[in-house]
């Protein structure tokens, strides 16, 4: 069969450069072992490993991820990754990266494991280590800071990703910790682009990357669900309207982003004065379209700071939701 070369992020061992190198498909990481770890194997999680390996970053081999529920760990063992309920044997195996993946509510518990376990590169010490796995949090609203007092010393980086990952459309901002490196930098954009576009953007921001990137699918769902219930209700069969209504949004999103024009100046192309469009974009108004995607937006971002312990109070008063 036909190999391909691809370049892959390998995490560099003491004296050896440089930090990207070029391996066949069918070869990867036959020296290294690289293995990354996910501590949940939810929607999300599940979504980025599928996306890592469908790229081949990773091969399912070097997948190791834990979850508590069996038929969880059952879809992950069927796809021929490592699936155990020991969190602290994911950590044991992974020696590149490993992503926590568990409900916010979860991560303390998690977070203990990790420093209980290790990884399989780790001195034992709660010290930085550069040949410690760098842990990657993608859990909503849990702060840098609050990762950093549960795994003190321990290199950590704060990803919020979006389900379109499993399709290498994915949106994601992500930010570094105080102890992460140009490598961990490095390591966490080439997964991420792996299975879409990623975004460094300041910690304070990230909570409105939830509310936007993070949640925005479902509100693209539903978007499309409306778009094709209206062609239903104007006639059309459910199956034509649906494909309709997906390739309309997806189109006018590549033109957006090929072309670089504001989204506005894009609308404009296509409303002629005293024409169809305008009558649709004027009922979109009417009802409050964009006021109610906007509220969306902000009602996830202020959820988010929820979920990571800041108050109604501070939310109001500092930022303004």
């Amino acid at each position: 069969s036909t190999t391909t070369t691809t370049a892959i992020p390998i995490k560099p061992q003491k004296g050896i450069l440089p930090l990207f190198s070029t391996y066949t498909q069918h070869s990867l990481y036959t020296t290294m072992s690289n293995n990354i770890g996910f501590i949940g194997t939810g929607m999300m999680a599940s979504a980025l490993i599928d996306g890592i390996v469908a790229k081949g970053i990773r091969l399912p081999s070097q997948i190791h991820c834990s979850d508590i529920y069996p038929p969880a760990r059952d879809a992950a063992s069927k796809k021929g990754y490592n699936a155990t309920p020991s969190s602290a044997t994911v950590c044991a195996n992974s020696d590149n990266a490993i992503f926590l993946a568990v409900k916010p509510n979860c991560v303390m518990d998690a977070c203990k494991d990790i420093m209980n376990a290790g990884s399989s590169s780790s001195t034992g010490s709660n010290t930085n280590d550069d040949d410690d796995a760098v842990i990657i949090s993608i859990a909503a609203g849990v702060t840098l800071e609050s990762l950093e007092k549960a795994l003190p010393g321990r290199r950590v980086v704060r990803v919020m990703p979006n389900t379109p990952c499993l399709v290498g459309e994915a949106a994601c901002g992500f930010a570094l910790g105080t102890h992460a490196t140009e490598s961990d930098r490095t390591l966490v954009k080439t997964l991420l682009d792996a299975v879409g576009v990623s975004m460094e953007v300041n910690e304070v921001l990230l909570n409105a990357v939830t509310g936007l990137s993070g949640s925005g699918p479902a509100y693209v769902f539903q978007f499309i669900e409306a778009l094709s219930d209206g062609g239903v209700r104007s006639g059309l069969p459910r199956n034509v309207a649906t494909m309709l209504a997906a390739q309309t949004v997806k189109g006018a999103a590549e033109m957006v982003l090929r072309t670089g024009k504001h989204p506005g100046e894009l609308k404009d192309g296509v409303t002629s004065p005293g024409g169809t469009t305008i009558a649709g974009v004027e009922a979109l108004e009417k009802g409050g379209f964009r006021a109610a995607t906007i509220s969306a937006v902000t009602s996830a971002t202020k959820r988010s700071m929820q979920l990571g312990g800041t108050s109604d109070a501070e939310i109001a008063n500092k930022y303004n939701l």
